[in-house]
């Protein structure tokens, strides 16, 4: 498996860090969720992200939005959903990130997300037997999510 590194530098006293690899989510729903959550503070996004898996509060579909149905509600725009899969391994990856920084010694307390990304992995390649011997290709796309938390003051 080939090494895989983080986009952004950051300051390893101050930082804790954390990746997800090859996730079996949806890719756009993790860009949708990432780019919401991004700067925020990590209590206030995971509990944005329990609130989305209890059908709360939708995210915001910004960029992948078409045929995205509308949702009541102040979320900053009118199409959203509630991406219960991509959410439970985001959390997942941020409750990583958290213990993390407590084994660093950080402030858990005082931690805000300073990057959070999702790249594309590797496809995992099957065949679907068919009628008269034949079989059909069928791809499984997977997701690296990649989290830098910062300690602020």
């Amino acid at each position: 498996m080939a090494k895989l590194g983080y986009k952004v530098e950051a300051d390893p006293s101050k930082t804790a860090k954390a990746m997800g690899r090859t996730l079996r989510i949806s890719k756009k729903h993790a860009l949708e969720i990432c780019r919401e959550i991004n700067g925020m503070k990590l209590e206030t996004a995971v509990s944005f992200l329990n609130r989305v898996l209890a059908l709360e509060t939708p995210v915001p579909f910004k960029v992948h939005n078409k045929d995205v149905p509308h949702r009541k509600g102040k979320i900053g725009t009118h199409a959203g959903r509630f991406p219960q899969k991509a959410t439970e391994e985001i959390l997942k990856v941020l409750d990583n990130a958290k213990k993390n920084a407590e084994y660093k010694g950080l402030n858990t307390e005082k931690l805000r997300i300073k990057h959070i990304s999702s790249n594309k992995g590797f496809i995992i390649k099957r065949f679907m037997p068919r009628a008269f011997g034949r079989a059909s290709p069928k791809y499984q796309e997977t997701i690296h999510i990649q989290v830098i938390l910062e300690e602020f003051y």
